[in-house]
Parts: C-alpha cells; structure tokens; sequence
C-alpha cells in the first residue's frame, strides 16, 4: 500500500479542516483529489508530507508512519506544493545541484530528472527568466530528485496556458508509468485525462471515491428532445423512470432517467402517441463536473 490515511481529523482551533477521513492508494495508481476552494485538499496534502500534524488519525505513506517515522517518509515522497517557491536568482542547474546535496544525490540523477521534465534547452537559464509551465518543471525535477516512489502534486497545473496544460499533463502521465501519484486539482479535466480514481472531499468530508470507470458506469441518462411544440411538463412526467425535466429553450427538453436502459425509444414512442413530431433525439451523459458539482452542493 502506497498511501493510507486513517480517520485523520484536523482543526484550526474551532474550525474542522478535515472530519474523519480515510482512504488507502494502492502502489502505481493516479488518483486525483477534487473537492471546491477551503474542502481540505492542501490540509490533507500537507499531512501526508509531514508539514502539519492532524488533530487525530494516522497517516502512513511506503509503510511510514507520518508520525512516527517522519524522516524515513519522507525520503520516499516527492512533493510539489500549489505555491511553487522557487530561488528564482538561481539557474535551473544550481538549483536542481543545490537540492540533490540535500538529497545526498548524484550529479548523474541531476541530468536525469533535467532530461526526465524537458528542461534541457533551459538548464542554464536562471527560474526567473521562465515561462509558469516551466518553472513547473522545476518544481517536478526538484520532486524527482531522490527518485521517490510516491508524489504528491497540489493543484500542478493551476495558471498554466492551454499549451503549457498540455505539456505538464502528459509529462505527468509518463511519470505515472513508474509511480504512485496523488494528485489535487479543482480542474476535472485534469482528472478525466490523468487519473484512474477519484477522490472527492467537501467540508472536510470524504463524498465519492470511485474508479472513474466505475463513475461513469454509475452516471444518470440524459436525453435531449426537441418537439415540434410546447408539451406541459405533467404529461412528460408520465415517462418511466424520470428524474428531471428541464426547458432549456422553445420546445427543447433535457429529460434526466436513473437508469442504463436507454430511453431514446421511449421518448419517441411518447412523442408518437401524443401526436408530437421528434426534431431531434439526442442521447448525453454527465460528465464528471456535473457530478462534482451535484456531491458538492447538495451538502
């Protein structure tokens, strides 16, 4: 097991950060950590590298207590904070070389991790002179270094450009081929390219943890129907297995099913017996925003 975290609680005197949370990360996965702005992400990420302490609970990373074996966790954790503080006067190299003598590492895993993050045409140039994607890449270098077999990346991709995304992302997903990575962002997009499993805090509270697999599986039906005129909602409520029907302009509805059958045929057999015509019939499934935002506002 890579990562167990086990009925952590954090307060900030009277303010509950995290209530009672537990999950476990197997070795290898990419499991991505979404929960709103004031959730408990960076709380719990901060725990997990052993820069705050929870209220009560226990953390264990690589077999680790976080308590207890700090140091030892430690070393096999890679960790790029959501504020990347950076010695912006210093060159890529210096900085990377600076480091690696706190890691004890060689020179060679220097030139490694340079070529690993892309970083060679910008190795002696100094972090101030780089573009955000880039000193991105420094941040992740720098979490390499001592060739951790877990990292942890807070919101790695907040305030990159289209391009600059696109480029951390995939560098992500090659560093994922080799290890364990935990990884929050508010970003769902992120999360649907990335990651395997999502983990979904709100108010300090655990509400979804799936497969995204699973999570897609598990999705309601939505199907988009425009008739050839206005139908009252009491007569569309007579459909089986409805959730919602929602107007959303002239005669289109957007009518939501719990159930994996599909109801287009349905809908249309409604339509014909009720004397409408089907302009058009289409079939939409939610994606996992409109999920996040379901678990996260409902509460």
């Amino acid at each position: 097991m890579s990562i167990q975290v086990n009925k952590i609680s954090k307060f900030y005197g009277e303010q509950k950060a995290l209530d009672n949370i537990s999950f476990s990360i197997q070795k290898g996965e990419i499991v991505g950590f979404l929960g709103p702005n004031g959730a408990g992400k960076s709380t719990l990420m901060k725990i997990l590298t052993g820069y705050l302490e929870p209220t009560s609970g226990e953390a264990v990373v690589n077999d680790y207590s976080i308590s207890e074996e700090i140091l030892q966790a430690q070393k096999s954790i890679g960790y790029l904070p959501e504020h990347n503080s950076l010695y912006s006067e210093m060159y890529v190299r210096e900085y990377l070389e600076f480091n690696a003598l706190i890691y004890k590492v060689s020179k060679k895993r220097i030139e490694e991790v340079i070529f690993q993050t892309g970083l060679l045409p910008e190795a002696n140039k100094k972090i101030e002179q780089l573009s955000k994607g880039y000193r991105q890449r420094v941040g992740l270098a720098n979490a390499l270094l001592h060739d951790p077999q877990v990292l942890i990346l807070d919101e790695p991709t907040t305030g990159l450009d289209p391009n600059q995304l696109i480029e951390i992302r995939e560098l992500i997903k090659e560093i994922g081929k080799e290890k364990t990575i935990f990884l929050s962002t508010h970003i769902m997009r992120e999360v649907e390219a990335l990651c395997e499993r999502v983990i979904i805090i709100n108010k300090g509270q655990i509400v979804a943890d799936k497969r995204l697999e699973d999570l897609r599986d598990e999705q309601v039906q939505i199907i988009e129907v425009e008739f050839d005129y206005r139908i009252e909602e009491v007569a569309l409520q007579r459909l089986p297995h409805l959730l919602n029907i929602k107007n959303v302009g002239g005669f289109v509805y957007e009518l939501t099913f719990d159930t994996p059958k599909d109801m287009r045929p349905t809908v249309f057999d409604f339509a014909h017996d009720n004397g409408l015509k089907t302009l058009q019939l289409n079939r939409k499934n939610k994606n996992l925003e409109s999920l996040f935002s379901e678990l996260t506002l409902k509460k």
